[in-house]
């Protein structure tokens, strides 16, 4: 699995999207309940980018719709959005967020 750099982790504000591309794909990096996730940036439902949503409970919001996604798994658990987001392996390394575009789920 090959890990690319994404941001540094002192660039993230807790429960603040961050978005980033890597090689050419959109991801939003999340800070929250002590835990950095990766999950792609791009609503299932609409084509919005999900780092201006809000981000609570571990689960991020598209600002357009209202759908909540978990950080975790990329699913939705609010309509309108019925079908999962990618999400994607995260290590840190001192300050150094690194992402895999391989998909975790």
């Amino acid at each position: 699995m090959t890990f690319v750099r994404a941001c540094g982790v002192s660039e993230l504000e807790e429960d603040t999207p961050k978005r980033v591309e890597l090689d050419g794909t959109p991801v939003s990096i999340v800070r929250t309940e002590g835990e950095v996730y990766a999950i792609h940036d791009i609503c299932s439902h609409a084509n919005v980018s999900l780092s201006e949503g809000e981000v609570d409970d571990c689960h991020i919001e598209c600002w357009l719709h209202g759908s909540r996604f978990d950080l975790r798994s990329g699913r939705p658990d609010s309509l309108p959005a019925t079908r999962p987001v990618p999400v994607y392996p995260v290590k840190i390394e001192g300050d150094d967020v690194l992402v895999s575009l391989s998909q975790e789920s």
